[in-house]
């Protein structure tokens, strides 16, 4: 979290980003990641609920997946990728 704006940095990649509809963006930001992702699902419905479902979160670049890790300045939401 910004702690001077009180924001954090959101950037979405590929489905993430459509779910959204932006590439990135500044939102209040929510004490940990669970909340984040309870928020960003409230907020785009059922598209990012299922991407938050099984994809990845970088927080301050560290791959995350803790429900309760705290939310750092920068978050992205990755969508799952593909193996083969």
């Amino acid at each position: 979290m910004d702690t001077a704006t009180g924001t954090v940095l959101v950037r979405y990649f590929a489905a993430a980003a459509e779910a959204a509809g932006v590439e990135e963006e500044r939102l209040d930001a929510a004490p940990t990641l669970g909340e984040l992702r309870d928020a960003l699902v409230a907020r785009y419905g059922a598209p990012m609920a299922r991407v938050v479902a099984n994809g990845s979160f970088l927080v301050d670049g560290v791959v995350r997946r803790d429900p309760a890790t705290p939310v750092g300045t920068q978050v992205d939401v990755l969508p799952p990728f593909a193996g083969g």
